[in-house]
This record gives C-alpha cells, structure tokens and sequence, in this order.
C-alpha cells in the first residue's frame, strides 16, 4: 500500500522530535519512505545494523529505524493496530535472541547453545508491544544441559548469561537502547536469582503461585533460546494456568490488582488531562482484565478461548457465547482506539508514558499528530469510550453492601427455625465448627473467609430444600471429604443459582453428593447452560471424551477420559433433580458410557499396538449386552461387554513384542476393562461385567468371532440367547459390526424348541426370585411384576413370534404390542417402571421407599402429580405387567 508520505511526515516534523530525529540519523530510512511503500522501508530499516556495529549497537540502530517505519505506518494508516504491535513484537524476539546468543557465545563459544529460555510474558508474550514497551520475560536454566566452565556451577551461569543479555539490550549509547528488560515477574523477585532452574520453577508454580500469576501465563510464550525447554516448562504448569475447576480466588487476585490500581491512580481516574490510559478506570487494563478473567472461567475447558491477544481472546469469548458479541466488538472498538492514543503518547519522545499531557499545548500537540484539530477533540472522542469501558467493568466487582451483609449474618442464628431448620441447634453447632476450622478444607483462614462470604446465601437456599437437617448433614460430609474448600465456596458465592441446585442435589441425591464430595469441581460444569442439553450423539461426544494437549499421553487419556465423562454423568444426574425425563437422561447415560467405551477402547488399541504391533486381518470388538446393549443406562449401571476378534486365532502379531492372535486379542480386552474399570487419580469410571461371555467366568475373556458363532449354535444355554436379544456392537470397524450382526441374526432366528425355551427362562425367573429377592415393594427391577418379569416376557415373545429383536426394550415391545403379541398398556408400564429405576439409583439406591421430602421430585420426574398419584399408577403397572407374565408363564410352571 503506497500512502502520502509527505503528508505524515510533516506531522512527524510538527508535533515528534523523536520521529524527526530518527528521520534525520537514518536518511536511508526516510528516502525509502518517501516512496511511500512501507512494507520496502520495514525492510531497509531491518538492514541498518551490520556485523562492524557488534550486537549492541546493530539491535539499537534497527530498533530506532523500526520504529520510526512502525509510526510512519500507524499515522499513514497503512497499517492497522495488529500489525504494529506484532512488527514491534517480532523484532523484539529478535533482539533477545541475538542478545542472549552474544552472551553465551562471549562466555561459552564453542559450546551448544541450549539449556537457557527467555520466556515472554505481558505484552511482549502476547505480540502486543508498544512503541516504548518494557519486556517482562522470565529466564529458566536447565542445569543438566546448559554451558557452564568446568568448576562453574550452571546457577552462576546462568545469571551470568542472563546479566548479560539484559545489558545488551537496556544500556543505552548515543544511538539509545534496545528494550528495558524487567525480570519482577519471577517467583520471589526479592529473594531469587534473575535466572530459575526449571523443575525449581515448575514445582513453585504448581504448588506456592498466587493468582495473579496465573493470569500472567495467560501471555506467555517461548520467545529465544531454548524453545523446546521454554515449551516444557510451559506445558508442565498449563495446568496452573488453565485448570478445569473455577479458581475464584485467582479471579479476585485479578479484579483486586484493578481495584488497588483504581485506588492508587485515583487522580488519573478523573477523565480529563492527566488522565492514566493504562491503569485508569474504564482504561486498556480494564479492557484487558475483562476477557482474562472469562478466559480463566472458562479456559480450563475450552482450550479455544486461550489467546493472550486481547482482541483475539475478546472474539473468542463472543465466537464461544461467553460474553455478548456487543460487549465483545465494543472493547475492540474501545481497546485499538485505546492503543492507537497510547501510541501517539509514546512517539512524541519515546518515552514509556501512558497519562494525557496536562498542559493544554502538549494535549493538542498530541491531537494533531493523531490527525484531531485540538486536544479537546481528543477528549471528546475518548471519553464515551472510557466511560462505557469503565461502566462494563464494573459487572465483575459490584460494590459490597457491608451493612446488608452485617444484617444478614445477624439474622443467621435468630432465624435458623423460621428458616425451616427442625432442630436449629444442630445447624448452629455444624456452623460453629466449621468456623471453627475444625474440618481439614477449613483449617486456612482464607477458606473461613470464604465461607462466611457465602454464608448467609447458603443457609437461605438449604432452608428452602424440601428436607433442609438432611441437606446440610450431607454438605458437612461433603465439607469433610474436601482437600481444601476456598474454591469450593468461592464459586458457589459467584454464582447462587448455584447454590440451589447444590441444595436440591444434597436433599435428594446422594449419590451425586459422594461424587460431589470426591471432585468438587463437578459443580463447576453445570455453570453453562449447555451442561443440561443432551449429550450429543456419540462419535461426537467420543471425540471430545478423547480430546488430549498437544504432548499428553495414554495416562492423561484415561484421567481425561474419567474427568469429562464424571462431568457428563454429574450434569445428566443433575437433569433428572431439576425435572428433566429420566427415560431421555437414560439415553444420554447410555450415549456416554459408549463414547467412553470409544475412546477407551481406541487410545488401548493404539497403545497395545505400539508395543505388540498388529494382527494381520484381525481386530478387536466389543459386544454390549443389557442395558448397555439397550442403550438405557442409570447412573449406578455397569457394563455388560463380550470381546471378539476378527481373522485367524492362529495368527502372530507383528510388534516388537509379538504374540498369538488369542494372547494378544485376551491381552488387550483386559488393557481396555482395566481403562474403564481401574481408578485413577480421577476416580472410578464404570464396573464392567464380562460374565456373559461364551462359557462365562471359565471361558476366555475373548473369543474369535468363528468360535463365538459356533458356541451359540452348539454350546450356548437358553439365557444366553435370551441375552443377546439385548446385544449390539459398540466397538469395531463397520465390517466387524456388521459380521457381527449378521452372527446375532442367525443365532437369534433359529429354530428353536419354543415351548423348551419358555419352560427354561421360566424357571430362571423363579431361580432369581430366590436368590435375589427385592429390597422393598419399591425395587422395581426384582418385584413382581417389575422390569425384570417385563424383560423375560418381552424376550420371550421375542423368540415366540420371530420378530422385534431391537436391542432398545422399549422399542422391542412397542413393535410387539402393534404386532397384537402383547397387551397396549404394557408400554406405558415399562416406561413408568424405567423412569423409577433411573431415578431412584440417584435418590435411593438401595431401593428402598425414598426420603419423604424427596417423594414428590420422585412423582413429577415420572409423570405423575403426587405421590399417592405415582404409587397408584405404580400399582397398574405392575398388575399390567404380572398379569401379562402370568398368562404366558402358567402352562410353564406346572413342570417346575
């Protein structure tokens, strides 16, 4: 792009005697400019340094002549804010790189120059740099790789190197300097060398960082030096930085650093001359707080809103629905026009200054080089900006009404029973230890502070859950079982919808409220609304249950894997206690258990194959059975699998470690049991039963597909067809299903004995009646006529009339019931039945007759208006139900 040059320079010449002195000591410079082609003169400009200069000067001429083509561009309008800050901020990784190469090289010249980074932090590490920006980097040293003489030890190195890097580029000549190096943004500044070995630095950051510096390492990068140390060290504290769980106490480290500026720069606050640009309220770091503080809400789980670039992070967070696309194109807006001043500021004398000029000449001096008539028309097309930005900030740190607060805590004991509390001095002693620091996660005093912020909240919402002595009883277990409960009570203050739901899922849940009490963090994922959406289908969800950093391995798949799945099943329990279907939760519990099958399944295979290689023409598969099978799962379900293999049993692998087609397919279905089965850091994921394999317990734990077909047309029991009416791939190649599938249709359409076959599963309902009695009139899967007399019915007529082998019960039985096999009400039976059994493993699991409190959330999550409503269309059912078993089982039981 050719501009007017002469119309820019003479704005340089009337209102930048720094410019202008760049343009009279770099005449080659501004002959280049003056043909109007910035992009010829960026390049003339980057030649200015030569060998003869030595590093120092070389860096310092450049530097001077960048920045004046970097003006020259900005004030034409040839190059829009992002280019300018990226020209400035590339040359700035190349100064470091070229002074930390003289250094080392001056001390170690024949040495490999590895060991040392420069990582790039604020500004700099987000390719955001000003005309006259500070660097803010961090130096780490790896001792084992980096130079050193031979009784030199590398901690003197490498401040050596450091030292000297840093005076290369700040200590200035008579062609100025190359960049002020500000190394405060270490661990302890006060009491640590400029330069930090690596591990040293990582285990200060996972264990002893404040919150502050997380939200530092949102901008930061491997700038010079070492980039693949620089990477390492990155990727080891990511989770620092990004972590899964809220840490609303990083957050308020943020939102106070803001508030103290405000409070420091007070008199810069008032919009007008003097103004602070940077650090006033409704400046650029309020621009840039605001997208740091909802990238660290939401950054830990969506790896897309992790941009240090301001803009970039602040388009991201509208793309993501994190905040309004307005607010989001309004701090753009806000932000360039922000920068663009703040530019115009800093090339009148290079000089590192973010405040307005307070004279009234050195304000319109700085209106004209932007182009304005005077400094009040600065003014005035700054301050709407100033003030909306301002005015937005504000949303993240509302002003406390200390005597509302006050009020309310006095209310607290007075107002335990009328609350609904039934014995208020029990409420009032949980308190009081908690307070107390009595329990382990509230032993710090900021954790007691934490607590009494969210209080009063807490309280109101538990006193207002249908049994509020059960709920709190439940959170103090759940306190209890917590490492630590800042963050905990933290989020819960931010957000009070949150903390009814926490109220309702401790007064009926207590299975979500043990696994609440194991990873608190689950709360976290039900912030977004999108957490109570169906999960989707399920190679989507599989995808994202697998979805790794770039450098994580097989071991971060399966706590990944266990850490989103938990959040899955959370949010789906969830679903049910807000009134949600438990029919359509079941189907969202059978689409994870699936996908996590997927992924699972497929990172093992990929990680047996590493070692042991592969079978030519053979391939492992999965075959679910049950509710697995039928894809309608509750939240305590375990996974009924059968494994398979395709191709010869006689077969080799072809890996370093090669094995037997039956050893290596036996070897890898126990790998895959034990992914989904064996705890991790993360917890439990599912129990997994393969009884039901071919000669059960005895037999091997996989079998090929030519010995699986043959057991069922020669060795396999009745119930065992029976079973796999419920069977269908959920691992494998399309060609393995499908030969699958076509073994499940052979076995399943045979001829077959049917009064034999009746007369067999009739006697295995009775044999489980005995053995397996129910718990109450309430277990809905073991009483008569419940889920488990429908089941055999439906099996059997299954086979009786040679049709309906769908594996999802409901639609087998729908189909027979408009066959005319079996009577209409039966549908609404089963589906009445199943919704019990799905919701009562959340809010009952022994299956007995639920809490009384909980008893309507019971009925309404099953369609009914009440209680007595629930228990009478119960009573049909199940008559419904016995009725239909009984007619089919009677010519049956005579034998028995």
């Amino acid at each position: 792009m050719v501009t007017d040059w002469p119309a820019t320079q003479a704005r340089i010449r009337a209102h930048s005697p720094f410019l202008t002195r760049a343009l009279d000591r770099y005449p080659e410079v501004a002959e280049a400019l003056a043909t109007g082609d910035m992009d010829a003169a960026l390049v003339v400009a980057q030649g200015l340094g030569t060998a003869q200069d030595g590093v120092a000067r070389s860096l310092r001429r450049r530097r001077a002549g960048i920045a004046l083509v970097t003006a020259a561009a900005d004030l034409s309008g040839a190059w829009g804010l992002d280019r300018v800050t990226r020209t400035l901020s590339d040359f700035a990784d190349t100064a470091v790189e070229e002074a930390l190469a003289a250094a080392m090289a001056e001390r170690y010249p024949d040495a490999e120059h590895k060991g040392f980074v420069v990582l790039a932090l604020g500004k700099h590490g987000s390719r955001e740099l000003n005309y006259s920006s500070d660097i803010d980097p961090i130096l780490l040293y790896d001792p084992a790789t980096l130079p050193h003489g031979p009784r030199e030890d590398p901690a003197d190195a490498a401040v050596r190197i450091g030292r000297r890097m840093s005076e290369l580029l700040m200590a200035p000549d008579g062609d100025g300097y190359v960049f002020r190096v500000d190394l405060r943004l270490r661990p302890s500044p006060e009491a640590t060398p400029i330069a930090l070995p690596v591990e040293a630095a990582i285990g200060y950051y996972e264990s002893t960082a404040l919150g502050w510096e997380q939200a530092a390492f949102i901008r930061s990068r491997a700038a010079a030096g070492d980039l693949a140390l620089g990477d390492y060290f990155l990727r080891q504290i990511r989770p620092f930085v990004w972590r899964r769980h809220l840490d609303f106490s990083a957050i308020d480290a943020i939102v106070d650093i803001s508030r103290r500026i405000r409070d420091h720069y007070a008199q810069g606050q008032a919009f007008g001359p003097g103004y602070d640009l940077k650090r006033g309220r409704g400046g650029i770091r309020e621009v840039e707080f605001f997208a740091q503080v909802h990238q660290l809400i939401h950054g830990g789980r969506d790896p897309a809103l992790r941009s240090g670039n301001t803009r970039q992070a602040l388009a991201a967070l509208a793309q993501a629905g994190v905040i309004e696309p307005d607010v989001a194109a309004q701090l753009d807006d806000a932000y360039v026009l922000f920068r663009t001043i703040e530019h115009r500021l800093q090339m009148v004398e290079d000089l590192q200054t973010h405040e307005l000029p307070k004279s009234a000449a050195a304000m319109d001096n700085v209106a004209r080089l932007h182009g304005l008539a005077d400094g009040d028309a600065l003014l005035d097309l700054l301050r709407p900006q100033v003030e909306w930005v301002g005015g937005n900030y504000d949303r993240l740190s509302p002003e406390k009404d200390d005597a509302s607060l006050s009020q309310d805590e006095a209310l607290l004991a007075a107002q335990l029973a009328e609350m609904g509390f039934a014995d208020p001095e029990t409420a009032l002693a949980r308190i009081a230890h908690w307070r107390a620091g009595k329990v382990r996660a509230l032993r710090s005093g900021p954790s007691r502070e934490a607590l009494e912020g969210l209080l009063p909240g807490l309280m109101r919402a538990l006193a207002t859950a249908p049994d509020p002595s059960r709920a709190l009883n439940r959170l103090d277990d759940m306190i209890g079982r917590l490492p630590s409960a800042i963050n905990f009570f933290k989020l819960l203050a931010a957000r009070p919808a949150l903390v009814a739901l926490l109220a309702e899922i401790l007064s009926h849940a207590p299975t979500l409220a043990d696994a609440l009490a194991r990873r608190a963090e689950l709360i976290d994922g039900l912030i977004d609304a999108t957490a109570f959406d169906p999960p989707p289908p399920v190679d989507v969800l599989a995808a994202q249950l697998a979805a790794l950093e770039p450098g994580e391995d097989y071991q971060a798949l399966l706590d990944r894997v266990r850490q989103r799945v938990g959040d899955r099943r959370f949010a789906l329990g969830a679903q049910i206690i807000r009134g949600g279907d438990p029919l359509e939760a079941g189907r969202g519990y059978g689409r994870v258990a699936e996908a996590a099958i997927e992924a699972l399944a497929a990172g093992t295979v990929a990680e047996f194959e590493a070692v042991h290689g592969k079978v030519a023409g053979g391939e492992i598969a999965i075959l679910a059975l049950g509710r697995l099978g039928g894809g309608v799962l509750t939240h305590a379900s375990d996974l009924d699998v059968i494994f398979l293999f395709t191709g010869d049993f006689r077969a080799e692998s072809d890996g370093p470690k090669p094995l037997g087609a039956t050893q290596y397919f036996n070897r890898l279905g126990q790998r895959i049991v034990n992914a989904l089965s064996v705890h991790t850091a993360s917890g439990p994921l599912y129990e997994v039963d393969t009884r039901l394999r071919p000669s059960g317990a005895q037999g091997l734990l996989a079998v090929s597909f030519d010995s699986f077909a043959k057991y069922q047309r020669e060795e396999a029991w009745a119930w065992e067809h029976l079973a796999l009416t419920r069977a269908r791939a959920v691992f494998g190649s399309p060609k393995a299903r499908s030969a699958l599938g076509e073994i499940l249709a052979e076995t399943l359409g045979k001829q077959r004995d049917i009064n034999d076959l009746s007369r067999e599963a009739v006697k295995m309902r009775g044999d489980i009646a005995i053995h397996k009695p129910p718990a109450s009139d309430l277990d809905v899967k073991l009483v008569p006529g419940g889920l488990i007399d429908l089941e055999f019915l439906i099996h059997i007529s299954q086979f009786r009339y040679g049709m309906a082998f769908d594996p999802d019960l409901g639609k087998a039985l729908a189909m027979l019931v408009a066959a005319g096999h079996l009577p209409a009400d039966l549908i609404a039976a089963h589906d009445l039945i199943t919704r019990y059994l799905i919701v009562s493993r959340l809010v009952s699991p022994s299956s007995t007759e639920p809490p009384e409190a909980t008893r309507p959330l019971v009925a309404r999550a099953c369609g009914a208006d009440h209680w007595d409503s629930l228990l009478e269309s119960y009573a049909k059912a199940r008559q419904s139900v016995a009725r239909a078993w009984a007619a089919l089982a009677a010519p049956y039981q005579e034998d028995n």
